[in-house]
């Protein structure tokens, strides 16, 4: 439900040092298709940086294409596929109340819930922040949200690749980051032979957004590393 916006200030930030370009996944409803998606028009060789569902999308295209990939950065994410059991269930339904809400109140409204506990609490009256994040997907449409929703539920295991990505790593996240916390970015970075980890402070899930001068410099240092 992203677009350019989460990047904003890293596209600027970067622009004397990578020539930056965001993927669109539409309306595709599979992590491996928005991979391919991703590869159909990537260049040869190229960095890749994902944030949220787009660092699942990431480790597919590093499963597809890892020669391809020069460097690679994951941002408030996580690796695991869906829970067995209860836990796993309370993840889909409380993805599809959401959905249920983007349908019969509309996608601003949905949004307007999901960006709670999504950012820093201190920044709940941020209203620049917030409203940039409800704008953002309102721009998107239910259908949209939910062929994301099924591809999240239907996620592979990224686990068995983190051994095996031998390309400079940049993972990061904010420290109050509920949804992806700080303790799964660590185990991926432990796993990962040439990873920085950054623990971004007094941010949430949305850390490019909130603390984006933190987040650029973290990835001008990972694009100059050898």
């Amino acid at each position: 439900m992203c677009d350019e916006t989460v990047w904003k200030a890293q596209i600027q930030a970067l622009s004397g040092a990578a020539r930056c370009e965001v993927a669109d996944h539409r309306s595709l409803d599979s992590l491996p298709a928005m991979a391919s998606a991703i590869l159909g028009h990537a260049p040869a060789r190229f960095a890749l940086a994902g944030h949220s569902m787009g660092g699942r999308v990431a480790f597919e295209v590093f499963r597809q294409a890892p020669e391809r990939v020069e460097r690679l950065a994951i941002f408030d994410a996580n690796f695991r596929p869906l829970a067995a059991g209860t836990a796993g269930g309370e993840e889909a339904e409380g993805r599809y109340r959401l959905l249920e809400k983007a349908r019969a109140e509309g996608v601003r409204a949905m949004a307007a819930e999901w960006v709670q506990g999504m950012i820093h609490p201190d920044r709940n009256n941020d209203s620049a922040l917030v409203t940039a994040i409800i704008d953002m997907f309102e721009r998107k449409t239910a259908k949209i949200f939910e062929a994301q929703i099924r591809a999240l539920l239907n996620r592979p295991d990224a686990g068995p690749l983190l051994d095996h990505i031998g390309v400079p790593t940049l993972i990061l996240c904010g420290r109050e980051d509920a949804w992806s916390p700080p303790s799964v970015h660590q185990e991926m970075a432990a796993r990962i032979p040439q990873s920085e980890l950054v623990i971004v402070p007094r941010s949430g899930h949305m850390v490019t957004m909130e603390r984006p001068n933190d987040v650029s410099e973290a990835m001008l240092r990972w694009l100059r590393r050898n």
